[in-house]
């Protein structure tokens, strides 16, 4: 058996997450305290309501602001632009409460379709759903105002059921790489539990038979600025399109190569499906991946901290950045 500088030890129907960090810092759960205040306006509407907004009214583009998370949607495609945590203060916040640029852009190609009608907002405390169609399209974004990241996926449906493409541009001090905690376990099968509203532990949904999980290969983004800014792009009904990024991971058990550039991911969204993010822990934890769904998608088989969260080494080094930021002809959206 190789040595490795992390152990880990799982005992059947233990209570509890696992954390393992390749440098110390402190383990922090996922927790709804990471939303506490938040909440949006967005189209002059704020606090708990549903209603609709005259397609008259909403302009080129308009601002969703909260108090954790703020970004400019474009009405006529949903497009998005600064997606920015705010670094308000709370103990979960990810920033070292410093404003942060995380995604550039997240743009869907339509292929010239648009979206024309009212648009429907319906807010819940810290939640937000924004709805709008076009002849042919419809479009949706669910958003949670959380400063550890909270929810946020975009749902593209097109009457003919084709795929789309959305492309999504990290902020400039936001960076992909590999992850060297996941590689290092690589094909190893990690227990992950989950509870039933009857407090029950139970293995995770889409797990093993065995109640395990098996590591494959991680793909993170992180920044230089903070030892706890960490997400994954969140796909679901979608597969990341390979670009000319081509890159040799150095690793004592598993070295390998990736395609994948270092600032832009491109992805095919089938027609009902999600694109979005996860960010924090979630986004290093070894669990399932999310169930299939091309309609009316929503968060789903979260293993309520059951899941081995595996970390990120921090600061990242350089041999695991993914290189180069953008492929060859890339033009940012």
């Amino acid at each position: 058996m190789r040595k490795r500088m992390l152990g880990y030890v799982v005992a059947a129907g233990a209570c509890g997450a696992l954390s393992f960090f390749s440098t110390p810092r402190a383990a922090f759960a996922a927790s709804s305290a990471g939303c506490d205040g938040g909440g949006f306006s967005v189209l002059g509407i704020s606090g708990s309501q549903k209603t609709t907004v005259p397609a008259g009214t909403v302009g080129s583009r308009f601002l969703v602001k909260g108090k954790y998370v703020v970004f400019t949607v474009d009405s006529a495609t949903f497009g998005v632009r600064d997606w920015t945590l705010t670094g308000a203060p709370n103990p979960l916040d990810l920033t070292g409460e410093l404003p942060t640029i995380v995604f550039a852009s997240k743009i869907p190609d339509h292929r010239g379709l648009a979206l024309t009608s009212d648009v429907s907002v319906e807010s819940d405390r810290e939640s937000l759903v924004l709805s709008r169609t076009g002849p042919g399209l419809s479009m949706k974004i669910q958003v949670k105002d959380c400063a550890n990241g909270g929810i946020f996926q975009m749902e593209p449906a097109r009457d003919d059921g084709a795929a789309t493409v959305i492309t999504h541009v990290l902020g400039d001090d936001v960076f992909y790489f590999d992850n060297p905690n996941v590689r290092d376990r690589l094909g190893e099968n990690i227990p992950c539990s989950g509870v039933l509203p009857d407090g029950t532990l139970v293995a995770c949904k889409g797990a093993n038979p065995d109640g395990t999980v098996t590591v494959t290969a991680r793909v993170n983004f992180a920044n230089d600025l903070s030892a706890k800014f960490v997400g994954r792009d969140s796909p679901q009904a979608a597969t990341r399109i390979v670009t000319d990024c081509s890159n040799s991971i150095p690793n004592p058990f598993h070295p390998g190569s990736v395609s994948h550039c270092g600032g832009v991911s491109q992805w095919s969204v089938a027609s009902g499906g999600r694109m979005g993010q996860v960010m924090g822990e979630d986004a290093t934890e070894i669990a399932p991946a999310a169930k299939l769904c091309t309609a009316d998608c929503t968060a789903q088989n979260q293993v309520t901290g059951r899941a081995v969260v595996v970390g990120f080494p921090f600061p990242v080094p350089d041999a695991v950045r993914l290189k180069p930021r953008f492929f060859p002809g890339f033009v940012l959206p």
